[in-house]
């Protein structure tokens, strides 16, 4: 396993935009059955997950894994994985198993945070909320498009050799809510899911240890920290250009209070269950058609 073809790359899983699968024989993961909270506080979670439109960012985030697994296909298999490299593909890029899957652990991230519910309904179910939302998923969706993700990138260096003005409140926005940082720590845990869902296939490898997969997963750190600096500013610009510098100023206001704080955690922290575990059914699938297994 080469640590330069085998990184699971993958665009900025953020919620700012950004069934359990289980198949007989597949060998994927199975569900994770989290305690219940009471019914009051499930309800308010749903219904933050419904204003947040996560189904939306998950509809995105299916398409860019399923480009992504042709992708690897290419990579891995020099084209030749097939019809049922593509099936098993797009089930572990199921979009029903992705919700359910950041629903529960969505739920479990806001337990104990019940407090902080209303103020993020408050302002993601207003009118500012819900357009920055629209803007995030749309702004996530156009740049599966090479030429408009090139055009974004130049506008975002233009707009830092004139230091404009709004650069400022792009990085201020993603300083509070960390983005960098955590983009790079979920890609890394990914990453390092892949690998294990490859050795569980394939078998313990004295010549990858878990201590030289995680060396192997730190060493492209530097890659993907330069991947996510080059993609993030250019998705800010184009999702927050239509914002006025009072609007945004709103919502770097609020990224910053203890609800917002406690809101993006648990964002982040819901993805990269999802990501997680899609990452370690793609290096099972992987191992299994390197090695010539029914997928």
């Amino acid at each position: 396993m080469s640590g330069d073809n085998m990184c699971f790359r993958k665009r900025m899983w953020s919620w700012a935009l950004v069934a359990v699968l289980s198949v007989s024989g597949q060998g994927f993961a199975s569900p994770v059955i989290l305690a219940q909270s009471p019914s009051g506080e499930v309800g308010a979670v749903e219904t933050l997950v419904e204003t947040l439109k996560i189904a939306d960012v998950i509809e995105v985030m299916q398409l860019e894994g399923l480009s992504y697994g042709a992708e690897m296909e290419q990579e891995l298999f020099a084209g030749q994985g097939g019809a049922s490299w593509t099936a098993v593909v797009g089930l572990i890029y199921d979009r029903p198993t992705m919700q359910s899957r950041f629903d529960d652990a969505f739920a479990e991230q806001l337990t104990g945070r019940e407090k902080d519910l209303p103020a993020m309904q408050a302002f993601f179910g207003a009118d500012l909320g819900q357009r920055i939302l629209a803007l995030e998923v749309e702004a996530r969706r156009s740049l599966m498009d090479q030429a408009v993700e090139d055009a974004a990138k130049a506008l975002v260096e233009d707009m830092m050799a004139e230091a404009a003005p709004r650069i400022d409140g792009l990085r201020a926005f993603s300083e509070a809510n960390d983005l960098i940082e955590m983009n790079i720590s979920g890609a890394l845990n990914s990453n390092l899911a892949f690998f294990q869902g490859m050795d569980e296939v394939s078998g313990p490898d004295p010549d990858m240890t878990q201590e030289d997969m995680l060396m192997t997963v730190w060493g492209q750190e530097p890659e993907i920290r330069a991947e996510t600096e080059a993609w993030i500013y250019p998705y800010l610009s184009l999702a927050y250009g239509p914002l006025s510098d009072e609007e945004l100023a709103a919502y770097i206001a609020f990224s910053k209070t203890e609800p917002g704080q406690v809101l993006n955690a648990a964002l982040f922290g819901a993805f990269e269950v999802v990501f997680s575990t899609i990452s370690r059914d793609l290096g099972r699938a992987a191992a299994k058609q390197m090695m010539g297994q029914d997928l």
